[in-house]
């Protein structure tokens, strides 16, 4: 009885260690940067680089596709600080960077990115929560109407 309680103990032990191992990683000045930089900002991407100079192809996409729908966003260049660059992934529990927050919300990576922007849903939700202003339609009017034919 003795040898399998020590089995049970010794696999409870390596479970209750591995967890949190990964809870480590978010330290106190990272965690109060990234809540600092998310509640400051209407969108706010964790990247490699800035947005004028991305380090890696997928910074340098999330941040054209923003510009793209005329989004001003806070960029937070995660090589600045490993604890923040290990932090932001275990904050988000996503692995990868870049990572996009929209009013607080978490919406993904590049390729979530890439996807929203490609089916229309990236500009329904930066409207919806009031970033930028819906485009004018087709047949609407608009502010500048065109000249009459007289």
């Amino acid at each position: 009885m003795f040898r399998s309680l020590n089995l049970v103990h010794n696999v409870t032990r390596r479970v209750a260690l591995r967890a949190p191992l990964q809870a480590r990683w978010l330290t106190d000045s990272a965690k109060n940067t990234i809540e600092s930089s998310i509640n400051n900002s209407d969108v706010c991407l964790f990247m490699k680089g800035t947005p004028d100079e991305p380090m890696c192809g997928f910074s340098r996409a999330a941040a054209t596709i923003l510009r793209v729908h005329g989004v001003n966003f806070r960029g937070v260049n995660v090589l600045e600080d490993q604890d923040l660059r290990t932090g932001i992934k275990e904050y988000s529990n996503w692995p990868t960077i870049p990572q996009v927050y929209i009013k607080g919300e978490f919406v993904g990576g590049c390729d979530i990115l890439l996807k929203m922007h490609r089916d229309g849903d990236l500009e329904q939700l930066l409207v919806e929560k009031g970033v930028i202003e819906p485009l004018a339609e087709e047949g609407t009017e608009s502010s500048n109407p065109a000249p009459s034919k007289e």
